[in-house]
Parts: C-alpha cells; structure tokens; sequence
C-alpha cells in the first residue's frame, strides 16, 4: 500500500489557526521521531541508539512486539522512518515533508509505503482503507500535538 497525504499547518485567509514557523514545525516533527511517547500513547518504551545530526536508530516497544527502525532527518525539510524486514515484519516507509508553496504557507506531506502490492482486493482492501483512515487521523494528531507544544513554549 502506497498512500500519501497533505495537512495544511498555516492558512493566511484563517485567522483563527496559529501560525507556526518552519522551525517550530521542523522541532516538533523531531519530536516525534525522539519522544515517541507524547505522540502515540500505546507505545510502552522507545530507545534510541546511533544519533547523530542526521539520524537515529530506534527501539520501539508495544507490549511483546519489538520494531527497530532509522529515522533520517534532512534538516528543515523531511524526516523519514525506515523499518526494515523484521521476523513477520516486512520493511516499509513513512516519510513526513515540510512543503512552503508560499512564503509561510506550509504544508506537511505524509508518504507511506508497505511494500505490498497495490492491486490487493476484497479483504486486505478494506484492511488498506482502514489503515488509511487510521494514518491520517493520527497525523491530524501529530500537527495537533505540535500546536499543544508551540503554544507551551516547548518548540522555541
């Protein structure tokens, strides 16, 4: 399953969404990728290894399952989570890119990819839907987490 979709973070014509900057956004899409925890709260532990400037390897635990991944950054731009084949795991994709087709009009493209094939019908189709719904709803949370944290004066 291929899937991506955008969520609009600045609206010029809305006054009543707060504005963020490219740099808040930038901090709190880290954020995400190194305290998991505020941002999925079924998730039971996250340690990181490996950080550097450019990325960091991750063990993410949800009660008996274990998933290892690599979270590269490109400053300002994307962070990208990489899983590869793990046991009943298949590798996959996700990446989360910042998009300005405007001065201060930002964007957030959220990119998945399963490695399954795209022509699946009748049950994994309605799973791929479902999984569609519930990736998006919690990017809507992401941005929403991210707002909670700028308005604290976490992402300054």
């Amino acid at each position: 399953m291929k899937f991506n979709h955008l969520i609009q973070i600045n609206d010029p014509l809305n006054p009543l969404i707060d504005s963020l900057t490219r740099e808040q956004l930038w901090r709190g899409l880290v954020m995400r990728a190194e305290s998991p925890g505020l941002f999925m709260p079924h998730l039971d532990d996250c340690r990181l290894s490996e950080k550097s400037l450019d990325s960091v390897r991750r063990e993410l635990r949800y009660g008996e399952l274990v998933i290892i991944d690599k979270v590269t950054y490109l400053p300002q731009i994307q962070v990208l989570y990489e899983v590869p084949a793990q046991g009943e795991i298949p590798p996959s994709r996700m990446s989360m890119t910042i998009e300005e087709p405007q001065a201060e009009v930002l964007f957030v493209r959220f990119e998945y990819d399963d490695g399954q094939p795209e022509d699946v019908t009748g049950e994994e189709a309605f799973y791929d839907n479902f999984r569609r719904s519930a990736y998006q709803e919690a990017d809507i949370d992401t941005v929403r987490i991210i707002r909670e944290l700028t308005q604290r004066g976490e992402l300054h």
